[in-house]
């Protein structure tokens, strides 16, 4: 690629949403969600940091006030070093949740990440997401910015279930835990708006990515992790002398013995438990090495999520079920300084370390194994692949066949010229291959060239002088929220032109202009002070209904309706609606469910004839197709930067399920009474989204009273 003409230092924003994110004593293992992806992206950040053609780094992740956890992590702002900050953002409840349970909460993330970005000296110049939380994040505030996403995922969801499947559970409990159907729908998107992805071996693209309807190679750049040499380095034999060494041994009636050490979080895609059944079921193994498991720390199990409880209770079942007590090691508290010298006492006793995962994104612990001179029995499935094959420092084996596991760690255990080969070239290929200042060098290269490719979208300064008293706002449907009560339309329109003085009308609509001006006429509703027609495509200003050209060039990014208008008309059960129901940016039909492909099929078509779009069904018979940049959501937070009126002070109100993604994430939203708001009933924020009880344009006023609108001021 080529390189584009911009020079100045670079700013650049990376998120990561969920774990335990700090600048020192990181908590590895303590969680699923607290491992390899939160030391990654810190030491990410302080690599970028350091180069001369970066300006600034800010690492965002999620603010948590929790008092079970650290009060660092409850700081808004965290100083890592010159040119490099963590920021941390609020997005819902205070307290520390797993990443499954933080989906509903992205939107606020995203609002409010963005109001922050807004009161910044300057926009980032790159957007980097880290896994599929993190991307939905940055893919909305690529789509009301203009500034290119970059993404790495760290792990799939369609690989996940994949491997999870194989072990023998049952779909319906993999849904339940880990809500793997939505992350997955979130992952085709991000692929699909992301500039570049970023992976860590040539096995995610080739068997991991290639699992995705958008999966378009060229985009994607493989730039290994980097490991910190200084920390991880050959042992020198003052490793016998620390507390963790006294910490294992004790657990050993033999502790001279060969070390096989096995370190990771205490998850069920970890798979200790087959590494313990293989080596409870070699006597030979047994006798020639001890087995040494670091899962994470933990005071009671029983405290636990129950994720790792369960881990940890197998663990603790199949040792007493093999009868290994003296010959494994299970420390229930390590310190992150300890990790270095585990791998390094490990080396001495002339060990192994094993990773036996079902599938690893990449693998950070083999790296930092292999820079203490360990060599490696692996898995064969994900990143070992790459390392393995670069450093040369052990073997791949199916993490799911445990007589291939411990004849692999027999063969190394016993050859001694090939454990000295391998633990040598681990030493030498690590600091060759895997140095994160060839990380950074390579990085910046890839993302340079994406860099004056898009227009972000400016701020237009706005004249004031005929509203300057609005502060505030209600948005509302017509068709399922402002119509069906004639009573109740009439109240709501005194009740508006009572208060024009002081709160902007507005109108978000599937309608197109001249159909939602008819509607509005015949029913004596005044004029809005601005409308977001053909499902927030077109964005119009009162009182001589004003397009915004702006909004219209930013959404015509990717949009090509002529090559979606050829792909539509080979589906079945899709019928072209009239004319005056199609416009420049909305493409639309009716919709047959008894043989029109399902929602997700279609747009899966879309996604592999590389046409990235909105596109949703509403109602259950009329498919709507928009640019990807384009939706009522997107459109209120276009309007809501431009005229500076706070998300807080804006009232939403809808009926169906095409008004969904307007009333997530900040805005005042009410659900009024009608007969599609079943639509909405997963909607759970009871702070900001209000069911009423009234119906229609009732329930709106309603609403205003129940948020006490006019003296609101978030």
């Amino acid at each position: 690629m080529v390189m584009t003409g911009k020079t100045d230092p670079l700013y650049l924003l990376l998120i990561s949403v969920h774990g335990l994110i700090r600048g020192h004593d990181l908590e590895l293992g303590r969680d699923a969600d607290t491992g390899g992806q939160t030391k990654y992206v810190v030491d990410l950040t302080r690599a970028l940091a350091l180069r001369e053609d970066v300006e600034r780094v800010d690492l965002v992740t999620r603010q948590i006030i929790d008092a079970n956890i650290s009060a660092d992590y409850g700081e808004p702002v965290e100083r890592l070093q010159d040119k490099a900050r963590i920021i941390r953002i609020a997005a819902g409840p205070d307290g520390y949740f797993r990443k499954e349970e933080l989906w509903d909460y992205l939107d606020i993330f995203a609002d409010n990440l963005l109001h922050w970005l807004y009161q910044q000296p300057r926009m980032p110049d790159i957007l980097h997401s880290h896994y599929a939380d993190a991307g939905y994040v940055a893919m909305r505030l690529a789509h009301l910015t203009g500034i290119p996403l970059i993404h790495t995922g760290h792990s799939l969801g369609r690989d996940k279930r994949g491997r999870l499947l194989a072990t023998g559970l049952l779909n319906e409990s993999i849904e339940q835990r880990y809500h793997l159907s939505r992350r997955i729908h979130v992952e085709e998107d991000v692929l699909a708006n992301a500039e570049l992805v970023i992976t860590s071996t040539h096995n995610e693209i080739a068997e991991q990515y290639e699992l995705y309807d958008y999966y378009h190679p060229e985009r994607m750049v493989v730039i290994p992790p980097g490991t910190d040499l200084d920390q991880f380095h050959a042992p020198d034999g003052s490793e016998i002398n620390t507390a963790i060494h006294k910490s294992l041994t004790r657990f050993l009636n033999e502790p001279e013995k060969p070390m096989i050490l096995a370190l990771s979080r205490p998850d069920l895609r970890k798979n200790i438990a087959t590494l313990i059944e293989a080596y409870g079921e070699c006597p030979k193994l047994q006798r020639l090495a001890n087995l040494v498991i670091v899962a994470g720390c933990r005071d009671d199990i029983r405290e636990m999520d129950e994720g790792t409880q369960s881990v940890l209770t197998d663990i603790l079942l199949l040792i007493d079920c093999y009868d290994l007590y003296g010959r494994i090691a299970i420390p229930k508290h390590h310190n992150q300084e300890d990790v270095p010298v585990i791998y390094r006492l490990a080396a001495l006793s002339k060990g192994v370390f094993v990773n036996p995962a079902l599938t690893e994104p990449f693998g950070l612990t083999l790296l930092e194994a292999a820079a203490c001179g360990l060599p490696l029995v692996a898995t064969e499935n994900g990143g070992p692949v790459d390392i393995v094959g670069n450093c040369r420092n052990g073997l791949l084996i199916d993490p799911l066949d445990k007589q291939a596991l411990a004849e692999a760690l027999m063969a190394l255990l016993k050859d001694r010229q090939q454990w000295r080969t391998f633990s040598e070239n681990g030493l030498i290929n690590v600091r060759r291959y895997y140095s994160w200042q060839a990380h950074a060098e390579k990085y910046m290269n890839s993302i340079k060239p994406l860099l004056g490719q898009q227009m972000p979208l400016p701020k237009v300064a706005r004249s004031r002088n005929s509203l300057r008293y609005q502060d505030r706002a209600i948005f509302t449907d017509i068709d399922q929220s402002l119509l069906g009560n004639p009573e109740g339309l009439l109240e709501f329109a005194r009740y508006i032109r009572d208060k024009r003085r002081h709160v902007f009308f507005g109108i978000a609509t599937g309608r197109r202009l001249d159909s939602a001006l008819t509607v509005l006429r015949k029913h004596r509703i005044p004029t809005p002070d601005v409308l977001l027609t053909s499902l927030g495509t077109e964005i119009y200003y009162a009182p001589h209904i004003t397009a915004d050209m702006a909004w219209a060039r930013h959404i015509d990014h990717y949009w090509n309706p002529g090559a979606i208008r050829r792909i539509m008309s080979e589906m079945p059960g899709l019928t072209w609606q009239p004319k005056n129901e199609q416009s420049r940016f909305k493409i639309s039909f009716y919709y047959n469910p008894d043989i029109a492909p399902s929602p997700d099929e279609i747009n899966a078509r879309l996604r592999q004839e590389e046409q990235v779009v909105n596109a949703r069904l509403a109602f259950g018979q009329y498919f709507d197709i928009v640019p990807v940049r384009a939706s009522k959501g997107l459109a209120l937070r276009y309007f809501s930067q431009q005229w500076s009126i706070p998300l807080g002070r804006i009232l939403v109100a809808g009926g169906s399920a095409a008004d969904e993604d307007m009333m997530r994430g900040n805005t005042l939203a009410v659900v009024v009474a009608n007969q599609h708001r079943e639509e909405l009933a997963q909607l759970d924020e009871p702070e900001r989204i209000y069911f009423a009880r009234q119906p229609y344009a009732l329930g709106i006023i309603e609403a205003i009273e129940h948020y006490d609108f006019f003296n609101n001021n978030d």
